[in-house]
């Protein structure tokens, strides 16, 4: 599958002289993009999200997209249907901090659609600066066997769907 955002390497981290290199993030047409406002309840003593926050935020991205891009009602999802999309593997590039008061843009673009897994990229943006990108891995698992389960067929074509419009 191509590459949802082909300059997604745009802020690639320089081994050699240890720093991100920086270049501007401009989400691609259609792309499903939140704004988030960050709190004090967001922050750590030193007044910048601490980490763990970002991962309820990308959560949060997840639930509104399904619902409100794929017209598909995540909570039906859960608790009708018994079906949970946990995170199986997540990678996060944290560039620029943020703090209380700051609003930052989330954006999320599908790399690869698997047989029950989605990865996905998120990046977090502001005025055209990335700021953090993260690379999840969700998987499509029963809640009642607990193991991962097929996409079904109307899901997968929701997610090419939106893939090939933000190519």
């Amino acid at each position: 599958m191509a590459e949802a955002f082909p300059n997604r390497e745009a802020f690639d981290y320089d081994a050699e002289r240890k720093t991100m290199n920086e270049s501007c993030f401009i989400p691609p047409p259609g792309a499903f993009t939140r704004t988030v406002q960050i709190r004090f309840s967001h922050c750590d003593p030193a007044g910048i999200v601490y980490f763990p926050h970002y991962f309820n935020m990308f959560n949060g991205l997840i639930e509104d997209w399904y619902t409100e891009e794929l017209n598909v009602n995540y909570a039906d999802l859960i608790l009708h249907d018994q079906h949970g999309f946990p995170f199986v593997h997540v990678e996060t590039d944290f560039k620029i901090p943020s703090r209380m008061g700051d609003k930052i843009d989330l954006t999320l673009l599908i790399e690869k659609i698997g047989r029950s897994s989605l990865k996905l990229i998120i990046i977090g943006h502001r005025d055209g600066i990335e700021r953090l990108r993260a690379r999840t891995v969700t998987a499509m698992m029963s809640l009642a066997s607990r193991r991962s389960v097929d996409l079904p067929p109307a899901l997968r074509e929701a997610f090419e769907a939106y893939a090939a419009k933000t190519r």
